[in-house]
């Protein structure tokens, strides 16, 4: 396992549509086994395969809800009318913060390691981190959805960075 190098949004790989993964191989499990570690070390709680320059439709998830998520090819099938319009960030995008309107749930259809097809359901941050990956695989990112992108001062306040 190795840890990757996250791309960042001067790159236009990340506005690149990832394309889907046919066959799973073993170096499509390696390559989940570098994205979790490569998402730890930089303590994220998502990552998609774009963001260490690989145009495959692989995502890993984590949050505080749980254990790791890999998804391999993975579909919102079911999205709430409820939303969360709550602050993200992206490893891609370091020193940026947004607030997003998303679903507060989400159904996700993808297929794991061995190729067998699952659903997982999640609210909340796990939601978010969701939407956001598969965005990621479809070239967006988070500011093409943001309501509002914070301003210098606002992430101070916020305690997001240090004050001068």
């Amino acid at each position: 396992m190795a840890i990757r190098n996250i791309i960042k949004d001067d790159d236009p790989t990340l506005r690149k549509i990832s394309r889907r993964v046919e066959e799973i191989t073993p170096r499509i499990r390696t390559l989940l086994d570098d994205m979790l570690d490569t998402m730890h070390r930089a303590n994220g709680c998502g990552l998609a395969a774009v963001q260490v320059g690989v145009l495959r439709r692989v995502v890993v998830v984590e949050t505080e809800e749980g254990h790791p998520i890999e998804l391999i090819n993975p579909a919102i099938i079911k999205a709430s009318e409820e939303t969360q319009n709550e602050l993200e960030g992206c490893l891609s995008l370091p020193g940026r913060w947004g607030y997003t309107v998303r679903p507060k749930t989400v159904t996700v259809r993808a297929q794991d390691r061995n190729g067998d097809f699952f659903e997982v359901t999640g609210s909340d941050l796990l939601a978010r981190a969701l939407c956001h990956e598969l965005d990621h695989l479809d070239g967006k990112l988070y500011p093409d959805v943001s309501v509002h992108m914070l301003t210098k001062k606002e992430m101070k306040e916020a305690g997001l960075i240090p004050a001068d």
